[in-house]
């Protein structure tokens, strides 16, 4: 969901199953796309969908939190893995 009259982003994804352990790296990974794409105005919230996983709460706590994406961010083996998801391969 888009607003560009607030500059907010809402995202929602679904994991695959319920006890995705891929959850915090998808959620991260579209967040750094996003804020690769977007102006610097727009805020970004990313949420697991309603009903779709086991630890919802956790998982959009995780997303969310400004302090744990910026610690997130700041790994470097982490942010490989992120740009290694982001990466366009021409093998699909």
């Amino acid at each position: 969901h888009l607003n560009n009259g607030t500059s907010r982003v809402k995202i929602f994804f679904t994991p695959t199953v319920p006890h995705c352990s891929m959850s915090t790296l998808i959620g991260l990974s579209i967040r750094v796309k996003l804020l690769r794409s977007l102006p610097p105005r727009f805020k970004v919230d990313i949420y697991v969908s309603p009903g779709s996983h086991m630890q919802e709460g956790q998982v959009n706590k995780q997303l969310n939190d400004k302090e744990r994406v910026a610690a997130a961010l700041e790994n470097s083996h982490l942010i490989q893995v992120v740009n290694k998801c982001l990466t366009a391969t021409s093998e699909f």
